[in-house]
């Protein structure tokens, strides 16, 4: 018997679900404070157009979770998560030692998943993710509802923190 699985719908946490404007004075220091900016990320208060179109796409899709963020964090994360009311699904987490860009390690595992699933859409507020994302052939939608940091953006690209 022949399963037919539902698509997937893959959503970033930090600033796509998840509002990090609160802790972005961490990544503004000099060193940054990374064990500081991940401790705060419990008290995220939800974005709500995000939030909105991850329970509208749990409708027809599997939502999957796709984050920056290092495995020490899932703890945190998965509570975050059911706090605010969305859908279960796997969540994607960096190694601990992972430090390469966003937009390689997100690329990666969307190749993977995509593979033998249909990827309905990636949520994303990075735009070099969404464009390797893009130019890979999946259809994305461009998370632009967070002011953008540009702590964030470098911490990112050139750290692969989150």
């Amino acid at each position: 018997m022949t399963r037919i699985s539902r698509p997937i719908a893959v959503f970033d946490l930090d600033n796509t679900l998840a509002g990090t404007a609160h802790r972005q004075h961490f990544l503004e220091a000099r060193p940054r404070d990374w064990k500081g900016f991940f401790a705060a990320a419990p008290q995220d208060p939800p974005l709500a157009q995000g939030v909105a179109m991850c329970l509208e796409a749990a409708e027809e899709c599997e939502i999957v979770y796709l984050t920056g963020r290092p495995e020490r964090c899932r703890k945190d994360t998965v509570a975050w998560l059911a706090a605010q009311g969305l859908p279960e699904g796997r969540i994607h987490m960096r190694s601990n030692s992972d430090f390469r860009p966003a937009r390689h390690t997100k690329l990666e595992i969307l190749r993977r998943l995509g593979r033998d699933r249909e990827i309905r859409m990636l949520v994303d507020d990075d735009e070099l993710v969404c464009d390797a994302a893009a130019q890979a052939g999946f259809r994305v939608v461009r998370a632009r509802w967070a002011a953008a940091s540009e702590a964030l953006k470098d911490a990112q690209e050139r750290e692969g923190r989150t």
